[in-house]
């Protein structure tokens, strides 16, 4: 007897995770492996965030917050989002989650279920069509083109809605692309996303991760309607190095949304860990200069990769302007990119994400939140690989 239910059954593992596996299991047999896999900081959590947990345990702050998280950080969060992104949120329209990931997942849980479409730009984060498909939704993929920089265009947004549209998924930073939607770009999608009453999920985790004085903009400070169909997701992996913390949040107008994310958290996870609740609040009140300096040595990375990239026959890319990611086409070499992944990890010990994991078959994903030297000895093997394809 088969016990898994069918909607998990055709739910595939994290073929990033499944990377960064890999290449741990390779350098652990002795593999001098360069891994462009995790999108995850090299550099440490601030001292001063960690000092804040280690604090918070001393003073015995172990037991269980309110489900949606403490209040002194949804409040803090309130006041960042009015400074940063001039949004004006209650406590009581936040929800503090396990991760950015979790936010997304709740948030869609909250208000997409069977019969409804979510449209979902791709490239895409690997995780969003599954989160819709647990949701018993169906996701509809938009396949942006490399010419636009990896961007829908209203054209591409309209000709994919039907009366069963529920949701858009925007992800400015993009992870995989890089590529960040200017405020223009967002009215002009916001628009019909307001003519035909969608919601929209703005996931933006990457949002201090911007290069080259451009600017991010929430679509959700666009206008009040926008901001009353936006639910915000956001967190503290990214920015400040806190991966493995597992704080994030969301932000919604909607206070039946709001409640609704509050319940399924209140019966699933409950709120992250509090001393980890208590990093985060510290993080949101420290220095900022802390995640500039870690913006400035990603972007001398992404620099120095396009200078390389650049120079490499048989691939293109188009620059990334936020997150800490290249998109590179390898749709020349003829190979798939599970195929050129495969033949790169094993013959030149270069681990990239396959394509195929965003939904763009003819590219590979290669993360800069490596050290530079590895970025350096990864990009001159993977130089001499394209040499032979």
């Amino acid at each position: 007897m088969d016990f898994v239910t069918p909607s998990i059954a055709e739910i595939a593992p994290s073929i990033t995770l499944a990377v960064t596996a890999q290449a741990a299991k390779m350098k652990k047999e002795g593999i001098d492996v360069c891994s462009f896999g995790a999108g995850e900081p090299d550099m440490d959590t601030p001292a001063y965030i960690k000092d804040a947990a280690v604090a918070a345990l001393a003073a015995g702050k172990t037991k269980y917050t309110a489900s949606a998280g403490l209040l002194e950080l949804r409040e803090a969060i309130c006041a960042k989002l009015k400074a940063d992104n001039g949004l004006s949120y209650t406590p009581d329209l936040i929800s503090v989650n396990c991760g950015a990931k979790h936010s997304c997942y709740n948030a869609i849980l909250a208000t997409c279920g069977p019969g409804d479409e979510v449209i979902i730009p791709a490239p895409y984060w690997t995780s969003y069509p599954d989160m819709v498909r647990l949701a018993g939704a169906i996701p509809v993929i938009v396949h942006t083109k490399q010419e636009n920089g990896w961007k829908m265009t209203p054209d591409e947004f309209q000709d994919a809605m039907t009366p069963a549209t529920k949701m858009l998924i925007m992800n400015s930073p993009s992870n995989p692309t890089g590529a960040v939607y200017s405020r223009e770009e967002l009215e002009a999608l916001g628009e019909i996303a307001l003519g035909e009453d969608i919601l929209i999920l703005s996931d933006e985790i990457y949002e201090k991760l911007v290069y080259d004085e451009v600017e991010h903009v929430s679509i959700a400070s666009i206008s009040q309607e926008l901001r009353n169909l936006t639910i915000v997701v956001n967190g503290f992996s990214k920015a400040y190095s806190m991966t493995g913390w597992r704080v994030g949040y969301t932000a919604t107008a909607n206070k039946k949304i709001a409640e609704a994310i509050d319940t399924i958290q209140s019966h699933t996870t409950s709120a992250p860990a509090t001393f980890a609740q208590y990093g985060a609040l510290a993080a949101l009140q420290g220095d900022p200069n802390v995640v500039e300096d870690m913006r400035a040595e990603f972007d001398l990375r992404r620099g120095y990769m396009a200078q390389r990239l650049s120079k490499i026959n048989n691939i293109s890319f188009v620059e990334p302007k936020g997150a800490f990611y290249y998109l590179v086409n390898i749709g020349k070499t003829g190979l798939t990119s599970m195929n050129f992944s495969e033949k790169l990890l094993i013959r030149s010990h270069v681990a990239v994400v396959p394509g195929i994991a965003f939904g763009a078959d003819d590219t590979v994903r290669f993360s800069y939140a490596c050290s530079l030297d590895v970025i350096k000895t990864g990009l001159d093997r993977f130089e001499e690989f394209c040499k032979a394809h």
